[in-house]
């Protein structure tokens, strides 16, 4: 099927194939996006990429999904704190949940919930209302679970732990 002279009318067919390879890139890059649009439906979410390290402490009002490298603090309560397969972190967290995905080296705190899924692993202490770890997950600390807004629960326990110091 291939002859030499039908080269010379083959070349002007692969210019113009070029352009049409370099079209699907540009909506490969649109996805992404909608996918970080879609999370933003129920409330925004910040990302750290696998590329990204961070060194020092973040705070702020939104939730947070890590697939790179922290050092240091997060501290996001009221928000969900979620560390990615690929993320790697060397931080005590504070969140209302956190879903463990990846690694941690820290203390957890969360007014809600955490989450220790099967590829995940944490090194520390967790701190929770409530706390998930399937089976293949990695866990080496302790637990205390606190009663979510139970402040009032609470007051009432310490009150005899006052009695005594009265009597």
């Amino acid at each position: 099927m291939w002859k030499p002279s039908q080269t010379g009318s083959m070349n002007p067919t692969p210019t113009p194939e070029p352009p049409r390879p370099s079209a699907p890139p540009a909506p490969a890059v649109e996805p992404p996006v909608r996918a970080q649009s879609g999370g933003g439906a129920n409330a925004e979410q910040a990302t750290i990429g696998k590329g990204l390290f961070i060194k020092g402490e973040i705070s702020g009002s939104e939730s947070l999904f890590v697939d790179g490298k922290i050092e240091g603090s997060i501290n996001l309560p009221g928000n969900r704190v979620t560390v990615g397969r690929n993320g790697q972190v060397a931080a005590n967290i504070t969140a209302r949940e956190v879903v463990i995905l990846g690694k941690i080296r820290g203390n957890v705190s969360a007014t809600d919930r955490v989450d220790i899924r099967a590829e995940g692993a944490l090194n520390g202490d967790v701190a929770a209302a409530r706390i998930s770890i399937e089976d293949g997950a990695f866990f080496k600390g302790g637990i205390d679970i606190r009663k979510p807004e139970g402040g009032g629960k609470a007051a009432g326990a310490s009150a005899p732990a006052e009695a005594p110091k009265v009597g």
